[in-house]
């Protein structure tokens, strides 16, 4: 199987990472929403861990967090369901770092690998932290760190982000949280800026893309597009989880060759 990165680096059509929160739209969903993306050929996908504060979400995965909270889902549950879930596609874990100091950071790693998490998305820990302290924990573990570009970041600290060998950067399309409905359009200076930066660290883009033209438009810049909120509303637990992840992956489907 290829990893995370050789996948990435051998594409030749717009990547599709997915976002959704473990233990939503019930506690128990997990496997067979992981499940039905790998039968629909998603490339990667984003395990969202809940989290009672999550800064740089929306309303709508909020909600989906609290709902899952709510549901009685904790860290070890994911991990359990993880374990028994068996998948071609690969597998990131998004959540945030307060929530690893609690249950332990070489605890929380070893776990990752257990179950085949291959790099770990953590907006609240700054880069120089993790370098100083927690890097070498994570390598050991065969885990890659995901670093998260916004429009504030400044040129120098995307270079040094572009110089840690992650398997990509996740460029924030804009500046808002999640799900906020805000034209890609508006976008296009900014993305084509990193474009022109000529990093050797593959780009993924995500925050308001929700259709195939959004993910044809951000391709154009990047080697592909994450969509969490778009995804997330369409998981209904009085809904056929299959069908309904089936035909919202199926109309993302886009021939778009990346440059």
């Amino acid at each position: 199987m290829k990893s995370l990165a050789e996948k990435i680096r051998g594409a030749s059509a717009p990547l599709l990472n997915i976002y959704f929160t473990a233990g939503y739209p019930k506690r128990e969903s997990l496997p067979e929403v992981l499940t039905a993306l790998d039968a629909n050929e998603v490339d990667m996908v984003e395990i969202g861990f809940p989290y009672s504060d999550p800064l740089a979400d929306g309303p709508t995965i909020q909600n989906s967090s609290q709902l899952a909270l709510e549901n009685g889902i904790t860290i070890d549950d994911i991990f359990e369901q993880l374990a028994h879930c068996e998948v071609s596609l690969s597998k990131l874990g998004m959540g945030y770092f307060n929530m690893v100091l609690q249950y332990g950071v070489e605890r929380f790693c070893h776990r990752c690998a257990q179950v085949g998490i291959e790099a770990l998305i953590l907006p609240d820990l700054p880069i120089e932290i993790y370098l100083d302290q927690y890097k070498s924990i994570f390598e050991s573990y065969g885990l890659s760190m995901i670093f998260m570009i916004t429009p504030q970041t400044s040129a120098a600290r995307i270079r040094l982000m572009d110089e840690q060998e992650s398997p990509f950067l996740y460029a924030v399309s804009s500046a808002s949280t999640t799900g906020q409905k805000r034209s890609l359009q508006d976008s296009a200076d900014y993305l084509q800026g990193i474009k022109q930066m000529d990093l050797k660290t593959p780009i993924l883009v995500g925050f308001n893309i929700r259709s195939a033209e959004d993910l044809e438009f951000v391709s154009r810049f990047s080697s592909g597009g994450i969509i969490g909120s778009a995804f997330i509303r369409c998981l209904d637990k009085k809904k056929n989880l299959q069908e309904s992840i089936s035909t919202f992956i199926k109309s993302l489907k886009v021939k778009v060759t990346v440059s």
